[in-house]
């Protein structure tokens, strides 16, 4: 009994190792895919900072247009900015894989499935942790995901956060200097932190529609199949009912 309350100690120990190593505690993003002007604000955003290098290539134009309420004129002048894209086609871009990987050292990934694969938190948390580092070739680093190859996209709405350092002891070494956290400068971007958190929180939303457009209508639809069971099991209680009264 002793040896296994030691082991379960240890897992416990090394599964708190693991994730406090896996980096900073992640920010809550509470996506919902109802809001539909969160959503708008959300494509907008994203068509304008990031489809040039990301695609959102398992979504259609006319798929957005649809769900978002978007007129498909609007779409066509406002969020589909390559003449060689009509607005039945899936929403790819333009930059050869090649190039990218030469500029950036990786091609910028599909973004479509990210929200299911890293989840809302993550992204969210991602948008709002970058900082200035000048060792980098963008000037920038993450503390969600460090050394990415991403510059900061939206340093014109919120300005480039400086890095909090800590010092961190392991050991019997020489404590280790790192990024704890990040420092938004007062008078750094376009928009107050509260509009920057806002627009983040806007742009994980229209993420988290991209990754599955069918999750609003198919939780809607879950309510009534859940009241039609209600209801079909009360009647088959009274059926059952009608059918064994004359058996006792």
């Amino acid at each position: 009994m002793r040896t296994i309350l030691i082991a379960f100690a240890l897992i416990l120990t090394v599964g708190q190792a693991m994730a406090s190593s896996e980096g900073p505690e992640l920010m809550e993003a509470h996506p919902d895919v109802d809001n539909m002007a969160s959503l708008q604000n959300g494509a907008k955003l994203f068509m304008n900072y990031c489809s040039g290098c990301h695609s959102l290539k398992y979504l259609r134009y006319k798929r957005l247009s649809d769900d978002l309420n978007i007129p498909e004129k609007v779409v066509e002048k406002q969020l589909i900015f390559s003449k060689d894209h009509k607005i039945g086609d899936n929403m790819t871009n333009a930059m050869p894989a090649d190039l990218a990987q030469k500029w950036f050292g990786k091609a910028p990934p599909d973004l479509t499935l990210t929200a299911r694969v890293r989840g809302a938190d993550w992204i969210y948390t991602y948008l709002n942790t970058f900082y200035r580092d000048d060792s980098r070739i963008f000037g920038v680093n993450n503390l969600v995901l460090p050394n990415a190859s991403m510059p900061h996209v939206l340093w014109r709405l919120q300005g480039v956060p400086e890095p909090v350092m800590k010092e961190v002891h392991s050991g019997g070494g020489k404590p280790k200097v790192e990024v704890a956290d990040v420092k938004v400068p007062e008078k750094g971007g376009v928009m107050s932190e509260e509009q920057y958190h806002e627009a983040t929180r806007d742009i994980t939303n229209f993420l988290v529609y991209a990754s599955e457009p069918v999750k609003s209508e198919r939780r809607h639809l879950g309510i009534y199949v859940l009241l039609f069971l209600v209801a079909l099991t009360f009647i088959l209680y009274l059926l059952k009912k009608e059918f064994w009264k004359d058996v006792h």
